[in-house]
Protein backbone atom coordinates (compact mmCIF):
# COMPACT_ATOMS: atom_id res chain seq x y z
CA UNK A 1 0.00 0.00 0.00
CA UNK A 2 1.21 3.43 -0.93
CA UNK A 3 0.34 6.87 0.37
CA UNK A 4 1.54 9.90 -1.29
CA UNK A 5 0.90 13.27 0.72
CA UNK A 6 2.29 16.55 -0.15
CA UNK A 7 1.69 20.02 1.36
CA UNK A 8 2.18 22.83 -1.27
CA UNK A 9 1.25 26.13 -2.64
CA UNK A 10 1.47 28.15 0.44
CA UNK A 11 -1.23 31.11 0.42
CA UNK A 12 -1.26 34.39 2.37
CA UNK A 13 -5.15 35.33 3.22
CA UNK A 14 -6.02 38.18 4.27
CA UNK A 15 -2.14 39.99 3.10
CA UNK A 16 -1.82 42.84 4.98
CA UNK A 17 -4.47 43.04 7.51
CA UNK A 18 -4.00 42.23 11.31
CA UNK A 19 -5.64 38.71 10.83
CA UNK A 20 -3.85 37.10 7.80
CA UNK A 21 -2.46 33.86 8.08
CA UNK A 22 -1.06 31.23 5.70
CA UNK A 23 -2.80 28.06 4.05
CA UNK A 24 -1.09 25.16 2.73
CA UNK A 25 -2.89 22.83 -0.14
CA UNK A 26 -2.93 19.08 1.27
CA UNK A 27 -2.42 16.68 -2.11
CA UNK A 28 -3.48 12.91 -0.59
CA UNK A 29 -2.80 10.21 -3.70
CA UNK A 30 -3.49 6.42 -1.94
CA UNK A 31 -4.19 2.79 -2.88
CA UNK A 32 -4.66 2.32 1.01
CA UNK A 33 -8.03 0.83 1.95
CA UNK A 34 -7.77 2.85 5.40
CA UNK A 35 -8.92 5.95 2.81
CA UNK A 36 -12.35 6.52 1.66
CA UNK A 37 -11.37 8.48 -1.30
CA UNK A 38 -8.47 7.44 -3.36
CA UNK A 39 -7.11 11.17 -4.35
CA UNK A 40 -8.39 14.14 -2.48
CA UNK A 41 -7.04 17.92 -2.12
CA UNK A 42 -7.68 20.35 0.65
CA UNK A 43 -6.66 23.58 2.45
CA UNK A 44 -5.68 24.09 5.39
CA UNK A 45 -4.16 26.74 8.04
CA UNK A 46 -1.26 26.14 11.09
CA UNK A 47 -4.06 26.54 13.31
CA UNK A 48 -5.93 23.54 11.63
CA UNK A 49 -2.61 21.26 12.06
CA UNK A 50 -2.74 21.99 15.68
CA UNK A 51 -5.91 20.91 16.51
CA UNK A 52 -5.29 17.92 14.60
CA UNK A 53 -2.29 17.09 16.81
CA UNK A 54 -4.37 17.69 19.75
CA UNK A 55 -6.97 15.47 18.81
CA UNK A 56 -4.42 12.78 17.86
CA UNK A 57 -2.24 13.02 20.81
CA UNK A 58 -6.00 12.69 22.68
CA UNK A 59 -6.65 9.30 21.08
CA UNK A 60 -3.27 7.67 20.38
CA UNK A 61 -3.16 6.35 23.92
CA UNK A 62 0.86 5.45 24.29
CA UNK A 63 1.66 6.60 20.47
CA UNK A 64 4.07 9.53 20.05
CA UNK A 65 2.41 11.70 17.95
CA UNK A 66 4.78 13.53 15.48
CA UNK A 67 5.85 17.21 16.15
CA UNK A 68 4.65 19.95 14.27
CA UNK A 69 6.73 22.81 13.04
CA UNK A 70 7.78 25.76 16.05
CA UNK A 71 5.23 28.77 15.82
CA UNK A 72 6.19 32.01 15.34
CA UNK A 73 5.86 33.94 17.73
CA UNK A 74 5.87 37.00 15.65
CA UNK A 75 4.93 36.74 11.77
CA UNK A 76 7.12 39.55 9.83
CA UNK A 77 5.79 40.03 6.57
CA UNK A 78 6.19 37.48 4.72
CA UNK A 79 8.95 35.93 5.69
CA UNK A 80 8.99 33.36 2.14
CA UNK A 81 12.10 31.54 3.90
CA UNK A 82 9.30 31.08 7.11
CA UNK A 83 7.17 29.95 5.13
CA UNK A 84 9.04 27.20 3.50
CA UNK A 85 10.35 26.30 6.37
CA UNK A 86 7.04 25.49 7.91
CA UNK A 87 5.48 23.94 4.71
CA UNK A 88 8.64 21.18 5.02
CA UNK A 89 7.38 20.57 8.49
CA UNK A 90 3.93 20.04 8.09
CA UNK A 91 4.65 17.75 5.09
CA UNK A 92 7.09 15.77 7.15
CA UNK A 93 4.16 15.90 10.15
CA UNK A 94 1.69 14.51 7.58
CA UNK A 95 4.10 11.77 6.41
CA UNK A 96 4.74 10.31 9.38
CA UNK A 97 1.13 10.38 10.93
CA UNK A 98 -0.26 8.66 7.22
CA UNK A 99 2.44 5.89 8.21
CA UNK A 100 1.19 5.04 11.70
CA UNK A 101 -1.66 2.77 12.08
CA UNK A 102 -3.45 3.79 15.14
CA UNK A 103 -2.72 7.29 13.85
CA UNK A 104 -4.53 6.24 10.74
CA UNK A 105 -7.61 5.02 12.53
CA UNK A 106 -8.93 8.47 13.44
CA UNK A 107 -11.66 9.58 11.43
CA UNK A 108 -10.84 12.98 12.47
CA UNK A 109 -7.37 12.83 10.14
CA UNK A 110 -9.61 11.49 7.74
CA UNK A 111 -12.04 14.27 7.40
CA UNK A 112 -9.00 16.66 8.12
CA UNK A 113 -7.44 15.34 5.10
CA UNK A 114 -10.32 14.36 2.80
CA UNK A 115 -12.85 17.11 3.38
CA UNK A 116 -12.83 21.27 3.64
CA UNK A 117 -15.41 20.84 6.82
CA UNK A 118 -14.06 23.15 9.31
CA UNK A 119 -13.20 22.05 12.82
CA UNK A 120 -16.44 22.59 14.60
CA UNK A 121 -17.81 20.49 11.39
CA UNK A 122 -15.63 17.54 12.15
CA UNK A 123 -16.09 17.18 16.16
CA UNK A 124 -20.25 17.34 15.24
CA UNK A 125 -19.43 15.05 12.11
CA UNK A 126 -17.23 12.26 14.18
CA UNK A 127 -19.89 12.99 17.40
CA UNK A 128 -22.51 11.86 15.00
CA UNK A 129 -23.93 14.88 15.45
CA UNK A 130 -23.42 16.11 11.63
CA UNK A 131 -25.93 15.68 8.74
CA UNK A 132 -23.23 13.20 7.25
CA UNK A 133 -21.10 10.18 8.80
CA UNK A 134 -17.89 10.88 8.06
CA UNK A 135 -17.78 8.47 4.86
CA UNK A 136 -20.79 10.24 3.50
CA UNK A 137 -18.80 13.46 4.05
CA UNK A 138 -15.80 12.11 2.46
CA UNK A 139 -17.59 10.84 -0.46
CA UNK A 140 -19.38 14.03 -0.69
CA UNK A 141 -16.48 16.36 -0.85
CA UNK A 142 -15.01 14.07 -3.17
CA UNK A 143 -17.53 13.73 -5.95
CA UNK A 144 -18.49 17.31 -5.93
CA UNK A 145 -15.13 17.44 -7.45
CA UNK A 146 -13.46 20.66 -5.17
CA UNK A 147 -10.64 19.08 -4.74
CA UNK A 148 -9.76 18.17 -8.54
CA UNK A 149 -10.87 22.02 -9.03
CA UNK A 150 -7.81 23.64 -6.50
CA UNK A 151 -5.30 20.84 -8.11
CA UNK A 152 -6.34 22.16 -11.63
CA UNK A 153 -5.99 25.63 -10.68
CA UNK A 154 -2.61 25.36 -9.56
CA UNK A 155 -1.30 23.64 -12.60
CA UNK A 156 1.10 26.39 -14.60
Amino acid sequence: ELTTVRVQDPRVQNEGSWNSYVDYKIFLHTNSKAFTAKTSCVRRRYREFVWLRRQLQKNAGLVPVPELPGKSTFFVGSTDEFIEKRRQGLQQFLEKVVQNVVLLSDSRLHLFLQSQLSIPEIEACVQGQGSQTVTEAILHYAMSNCGWVQEEESRP
